[in-house]
């Protein structure tokens, strides 16, 4: 028998204090870049705060949405980001026209940039969840067909938006939505006879692609369009110093800065090395120049608190649904950090990705927030009962 009494909805505190905490980490770094003298008289800082307060709007509307209806409306929402991405490829040039090589945004007036694959994400991590937990009840007995069924079904979900956002071309957060799929696959139960070869063929293509970038890299932009300015990338992250007058020059520059922080950083206010939109993907290099190691590893420590309240929340909630939702949120932060940190650093190729919370950039922040909107859902509605017994 159970007892229903002192049944409690509750907020997660220590998700609010990790958000808080970030916040003021975003804030005084996107302050610290805007005064370099690139900028003029934009002031980023002003419309970070702004868009941090639309993200709590967006939290508070998320937070009213129960299992139920979010599974009921994952579809809705994914059906609404392939329109926004199709209706990308189709848009003028007056709202939507090309920078940096790709079309990726929205130009809407009063309101600034809007970049749909941003919402996009967190589409898909709904519309994965529904499609994992619609299988497991439809096929109560698995088998290899069945778990390879989910698998093409998973496949096919992604594939679709993920082909829309490569024709912007959108290397970066292509990367995520795999990423996305990946931590969904592994956590819902497909067997590993069915997983090992699949993953061991795609790291073999992996290697050949690289092989590819390196030693024919007109094969690629002949045969997978694969743009010049993205072989640059990789080219200058394998030696960036032999590009640093070009393709490698944010890099160098990232890397000088981070150096240059050392141990304790040269303190707030205080920046020497020029690192063009710093404020964007380069935040962290802000962060190691200024406040060094320490304040680095500060910053990483917050992401991990994020995380582990993530985790907390799929790991106690008794529904499959949410525990794939966290899946996929953990799984779109932790490699867009891993990314981020990693490109800033030298470790990893230059992808356009941003830091999660900490950069500036109203679409991203905006994404986030409704990614962790789900989770404060889930803390929501999840009841605990202080007295709880089995018959």
């Amino acid at each position: 028998m159970t007892s229903q009494q002192n049944s409690t909805t509750k907020l997660d505190y220590g998700l609010i204090l990790s958000l808080m905490l970030m916040c003021i980490v975003s804030c005084v770094s996107i302050y610290s870049a805007q005064k370099t003298g690139q900028y003029g008289s934009e002031n980023f800082l002003l419309k970070q705060i702004f868009w941090y307060i639309v993200g709590v709007g967006i939290i508070s509307i998320v937070i009213r949405f129960d299992s139920d209806q979010l599974k009921k409306l994952s579809w809705y929402f994914y059906g609404f980001g392939l329109f926004l991405l199709l209706f990308l490829i189709v848009a003028p040039d007056s709202i939507a026209h090309e920078i940096n090589g790709a079309k990726s945004w929205f130009q809407l007036p009063g309101i600034g940039s809007l970049q749909p694959s941003e919402f996009v994400k967190v589409f898909l991590i709904l519309a994965l969840s529904r499609v994992v937990v619609d299988h497991h009840q439809k096929y109560l007995v698995k088998t290899i067909k069945t778990d390879f069924m989910l698998l093409i079904k998973l496949g096919f979900v992604t594939m679709v938006p993920l082909a829309l956002v490569m024709q912007q071309p959108d290397l970066g957060t292509s990367l995520v939505f795999i990423a996305i799929l990946l931590g969904i696959i592994f956590v819902s139960g497909i067997t590993w006879k069915l997983l090992l070869p699949i993953f061991g063929g795609f790291s073999v293509i992996a290697g050949a692609v690289l092989s590819l970038v390196v030693w024919y890299p007109n094969l690629l932009e002949k045969y997978l369009h694969v743009k010049q300015y993205q072989l640059g990338r990789i080219y200058s992250w394998l030696d960036p110093y032999n590009y640093q007058s070009d393709t490698g020059f944010q890099l160098t520059r990232s890397l000088l800065a981070i150096g240059s922080g050392e141990t304790g950083g040269k303190g707030f206010g205080h920046r020497d090395v020029y690192l063009p939109e710093s404020h964007t993907d380069f935040i962290f290099s802000v962060v190691g120049e200024e406040f060094g190691f320490i304040g680095g590893s500060i910053l990483v420590s917050l992401f991990f608190m994020l995380i582990y309240h993530i985790t907390k929340a799929g790991l106690e909630t008794k529904n499959d649904f949410y525990s794939y939702i966290c899946t996929g949120v953990i799984s779109m932060i932790t490699f867009h950090v891993f990314q981020n940190i990693g490109m800033t650093i030298g470790l990893l190729p230059i992808t356009g990705i941003p830091l999660p919370f900490i950069s500036y950039g109203g679409s991203s922040l905006m994404g986030n927030m409704f990614a962790v909107g789900l989770i404060f859902s889930i803390r929501y509605h999840y009841k605990k009962y202080m007295f709880s017994s089995e018959a």
